[in-house]
């Protein structure tokens, strides 16, 4: 996954968000670790050492950082077993049991169980999923951060046309859509922004330099991945897919059965706190500003 894109806030602000994300009220907090008084699953689970795995993807990893330190916060003992590789690599030891937690993504994991699935939305695709996992997986709660194809405008764009939706786009003449040239012939290329949301659109291909054409203006709309940090540095608006258009790829946490219930309350509020805007500005702090996935995942738990 090499395209980047987005920042409908600004990088400073959605930095300030990350490090207060999970900033909790004394004991309720979930992601704090047990007294000695609190009978929690955390606390019967911290005996046990929890194996978090990644793959080989720099976003991937960072959200593990962020599973592994909530959860040493909780009082479990983690080990780490970082950039695996891609999902032949790294499934059969989830599949195993020698992995116990792994950051995933709904669509593509569906879609690697089930290729001929004909979910797109977010929540049929996460039902899907809990259904199509073997034996000894559990889905836990899927967060709203994803990783998958969107389209982008720049927001003087957005602005100019008040687009919120790829819905929005219908009533805007004159649209050319760019992207990689086998874009022109996807489900969700130009013939599926018309099927589904009466969008017309010309086609250009641009490949690798699809933002620099958006920003530029020689295109309107980019097909670009929903966490790229370009989405943020170019100041880019994601158009949202109520119809499902693209098959949502939501960031969900893929735990062994044997630990699920001790570890859900953790990594469930870790999910609750990962939006779309956050996971871009991780993305950026890891890619642009070149900081450690521990220095990361620490500040966006920290208070």
């Amino acid at each position: 996954m090499t395209d980047f894109r987005f920042r409908t806030l600004a990088v400073g602000a959605l930095a300030a968000a990350s490090v207060f994300a999970l900033a909790g009220c004394g004991s309720a907090d979930p992601l704090a670790a047990p007294s000695a008084t609190e009978d929690s699953g955390a606390s019967s689970g911290s005996d046990e050492t929890i194996v978090v795995g990644s793959q080989a993807y720099y976003s991937n990893e960072v959200i593990a950082e962020i599973y592994a330190q909530a959860l040493e916060e909780a009082g479990f003992t983690v080990e780490r077993k970082f950039n695996i590789g891609q999902r032949d690599a790294y499934l059969p030891s989830l599949e195993s049991g020698e992995i116990d937690l792994f950051p995933e993504y709904t669509g593509n994991l569906l879609q690697f169980y089930v290729p001929d699935t004909e979910a797109r939305t977010s929540d049929d695709v996460y039902a899907e999923l809990q259904d199509a996992l073997p034996d000894g997986l559990e889905a836990l709660e899927q967060s709203s951060a994803t990783d998958q194809d969107s389209y982008n405008v720049t927001a003087d764009f957005a602005a100019e046309h008040d687009l919120k939706s790829l819905a929005d786009l219908a009533d805007v003449d004159g649209l050319v859509l760019g992207g990689a040239p086998e874009l022109e012939e996807r489900p969700y290329g130009p013939t599926g922004l018309k099927d589904v949301y009466g969008v017309t659109a010309a086609f250009q291909a641009t490949g690798d330099t699809t933002v620099e054409d958006l920003v530029a203006g020689t295109i309107q709309i980019a097909n670009v991945y929903s966490a790229d940090p370009r989405i943020a540095t170019e100041d880019l608006v994601t158009l949202d897919d109520p119809e499902g258009l693209f098959l949502a790829s939501n960031v969900v946490p893929i735990a062994s059965s044997d630990i699920a219930d001790d570890i859900a309350e953790t990594i469930d509020a870790v999910s609750e706190k990962l939006t779309p805007e956050i996971l871009v500005d991780l993305n950026v702090q890891s890619s642009v500003d070149k900081k450690s996935s521990a220095d990361i995942a620490k500040a966006f738990l920290s208070e």
